[in-house]
C-alpha cells in the first residue's frame, strides 16, 4: 500500500505539473496576443504622416524608424484610448523629440496641440533657446520622461545622446504613467483638478490639449533633428 500510495502521489505531481506548464504556456501565448505591433523593423504601415495618407521622409535604417529632421511627425492609423506602449529611442547630441498621445487629428494644428508628450531630448547637450533676448537653458519639465511642460522626471533616467533608450506609457483610466529605461519618472492623472491648476499655468491653456478626450492618434514628433526609434507595441487595457 505504501508504494502504490508513493507512485500514485508521484503521477499526481507530475500531472499537476503538466497542467501547470500548460496554463503557462496558455497564459504567455494570450499575454503575447494581446500586444500590437506597431513597428517590426520593416514595415511602416501602421504609420501615415501627419496630415498625409502615407508616410513620407521617414526611413527604415538598421530595424529602426528614423528621420533626419524636417519630415513631418508619423501618426499612428488607429486611435487608442486605455493602453500600453513599449518603444526604443535613441537621438544623436542637441537633438530632441517625443511621443505624442491622444492626438487627434486636425488640419489646422500640430500633433502637440491636443495630446500630452513624452518627450525625447539631449538633456545634457540641448542648445539653450532664445527667450526676448534671454538665453534659456531648458527646465526640468522639457527632460527626457517628461509629460512636457507639465510634470518634470522625478529622476534623470536617460542615457547619454547616441545610446538607445526603453520608453513606456500606460494610461488606464485617466491615470498615465512615464516610464525611462525601467523607472516610472512621472504619473498624473488627467483631467484632474490637479492637472487643470497645471494646465492653467502652461502654455496649452487655450488649444485642444485642454479638453480632456478618451483616445487619439499617437504620434513621433519630427522636431526638425534627427531621431530613431524602433521595437514599438502596444497593448489596449
Amino acid at each position: 500500500m505504501k508504494k502504490t500510495s508513493l507512485l500514485s502521489a508521484a503521477f499526481l505531481c507530475t500531472l499537476l505539473a503538466c497542467n501547470q506548464q500548460s496554463d503557462d504556456q496558455q497564459a504567455d501565448t494570450q499575454d503575447t496576443e494581446t500586444w500590437q505591433t506597431l513597428f517590426d523593423g520593416t514595415s511602416t504601415d501602421s504609420w501615415h504622416t501627419y496630415h498625409s495618407d502615407s508616410v513620407k521622409g521617414w526611413m527604415i535604417m538598421d530595424g529602426a524608424l528614423m528621420s533626419h529632421g524636417g519630415n513631418g511627425d508619423l501618426v499612428t492609423n488607429e486611435e487608442y484610448g486605455d493602453f500600453e506602449m513599449e518603444f526604443d529611442f535613441k537621438i544623436p547630441p542637441k537633438a530632441n523629440s517625443g511621443v505624442i498621445y491622444k492626438v487627434i487629428e486636425d488640419p489646422e494644428n500640430a500633433t502637440h496641440y491636443s495630446g500630452p508628450e513624452y518627450q525625447v531630448i539631449d538633456d545634457e547637450g540641448y542648445p539653450p533657446f532664445n527667450d526676448n533676448g534671454k538665453m534659456v537653458l531648458i527646465n526640468d519639465k522639457q527632460k527626457t520622461g517628461a509629460n512636457y511642460d507639465m510634470q518634470a522626471p522625478s529622476e534623470q533616467a536617460a542615457r547619454p545622446a547616441g545610446e538607445w533608450n526603453q520608453g513606456r506609457i500606460v494610461v488606464k483610466d485617466n491615470h498615465i504613467e512615464h516610464w525611462l529605461n525601467g523607472k516610472k519618472v512621472v504619473e498624473y492623472d488627467y483631467g484632474s483638478d490637479a492637472w487643470k491648476e497645471q494646465l492653467a499655468n502652461s502654455k496649452f491653456k487655450e488649444w485642444a490639449y485642454a479638453t480632456p478626450h478618451a483616445k487619439g492618434k499617437i504620434a513621433l514628433q519630427d522636431h526638425g533633428d534627427e531621431v530613431w526609434y524602433k521595437n514599438i507595441r502596444i497593448r489596449p487595457l
